[in-house]
């Protein structure tokens, strides 16, 4: 696609009229129009942090025939925001000599008792919300791999391992390894319970399978990225890494792991 168009996303519209208008004005100096409805533009841009550039692409519905570009407002270290507001030379510089290489990130798939597959860039997880432990069999593929007891799970992405698992003590991960990473939440393991008790990586050719105990009712709470997913009665899970992949700009000498190092070192 000829990116010669592009959406501005703006998760909560209070913007200044006038950073807007500078975007605008800057991508039109290298004849890229601004479109009002995203599935017309060939780049969406989010305006904000990660969080907005993850919205940016749920509300986009995951298309991954355009491509996504974060720009900060704020002077900060992003893992998904490469871009800023206050250095609009440097967005300039790199779209008037094309100077940028194209990164794709993998993307899990999630459905919920075979319903329509929902997507997420950054992790799914699953918890009981009442207080106390859910009670789920966990299976790889076909297999059953174990029967877990305890406040729940996490699947993230490489790029997500930053995140959420990273504070569960989950490993991080280079985006180029596609896989996706399974993380417990606070698992029992006495004499009558085990589960393997550390994170675990899974290629794409190995999906899993979450089987909720349904003798007793459990009203598990269920989020992709930052955003809560409401299902009732929920008694199986899917999830896989999907063939989606979401493409954005990847700058010279600002890889995932200068961002980690920014963000954690």
């Amino acid at each position: 696609m000829v990116n010669n168009t592009i959406y501005f996303f703006e998760p909560s519209n209070k913007n200044s009229k006038k950073i807007v208008s500078d975007l605008v004005n800057l991508f039109d100096e290298f004849g890229i129009k601004t479109v009002d409805n995203c599935n017309d533009a060939s780049i969406v841009a989010s305006i904000g942090g990660d969080g907005a550039f993850l919205q940016a692409i749920r509300k986009n519905d995951f298309r991954n025939d355009c491509m996504y570009i974060g720009i900060g407002i704020e002077e900060r270290n992003y893992m998904y925001v490469d871009f800023n507001y206050h250095n609009l030379s440097e967005i300039r510089r790199v779209f008037k000599l094309n100077n940028f290489e194209m990164r794709n990130y993998p993307v899990i798939e999630v459905k919920v008792n075979n319903n329509q597959p929902n997507y997420c860039l950054n992790e799914f997880t699953l918890r009981s919300s009442l207080v106390r432990t859910i009670m789920m069999d966990i299976y790889i593929e076909d297999f059953l791999f174990e029967h877990f007891n305890g406040d729940g799970i996490v699947v993230s992405t490489p790029t997500g391992s930053t995140g959420y698992n990273k504070s569960l003590g989950g490993a991080v991960v280079d985006p180029l390894i596609s896989a996706m990473q399974v993380t417990e939440l606070g698992s029992v393991n006495n004499n009558n319970h085990r589960t393997l008790g550390t994170s675990f990586l899974l290629s794409k050719e190995r999906p899993i399978t979450i089987v909720i105990d349904q003798s007793d009712n459990y009203y598990p709470i269920m989020s992709m990225d930052n955003e809560a997913l409401s299902v009732q009665n929920t008694e199986k899970v899917s999830i896989k890494l999907s063939d989606k992949t979401i493409k954005t700009i990847r700058l010279h000498n600002n890889t995932f792991w200068h961002k980690t190092q920014r963000n954690f070192l």
